[in-house]
């Protein structure tokens, strides 16, 4: 998958909103712009710069998944010892990892499927936030 494919598949999803912002695209549920679940980014910058995106061509995905999915995704990968430059491989956000977001680069062949289903995972997250809120 290409930036742009990823783009539009999350554009597809139900009530998302679009925002860019500190060089990053930025993917919510619901107009208040507060249950994000997906950001792109596509370049470094001074607050992040350590999967060195300013490679050609390299985006890095962040996805906001459930506790167990995290743990099914990552394992038992420390933060410490990561390559946060590795191509198409499922990682711990460097900086959103408590929060259960994983990230990859550049999703192609067989993490592209996995990719779309995390994507799904984390909107429905958002989704059920949402609808908490406006219930409560």
């Amino acid at each position: 998958m290409n930036q742009s494919e990823v783009e539009a598949f999350v554009a597809r999803l139900d009530n998302v909103q679009r925002d860019e912002n500190y060089g990053y695209i930025f993917f919510f549920i619901g107009d208040d712009h507060q249950r994000g679940f997906v950001t792109i980014a596509n370049s470094d910058n001074e607050y992040d710069s350590v999967s060195n995106l300013n490679r050609d061509g390299v985006f890095r995905v962040n996805i906001g998944v459930s506790k167990a999915t995290y743990k099914s995704v990552i394992g038992s990968a420390t933060i410490e010892r990561v390559d946060f430059t590795a191509l198409n491989e499922f990682l711990p956000h460097p900086d959103y990892w408590k929060q259960h977001y994983v990230c990859i680069l550049n999703p192609t062949a067989e993490n592209e499927e996995l990719t779309k289903e995390l994507i799904i995972e984390a909107h429905s997250i958002a989704a059920n936030r949402l609808k908490r809120k406006r219930n409560s």
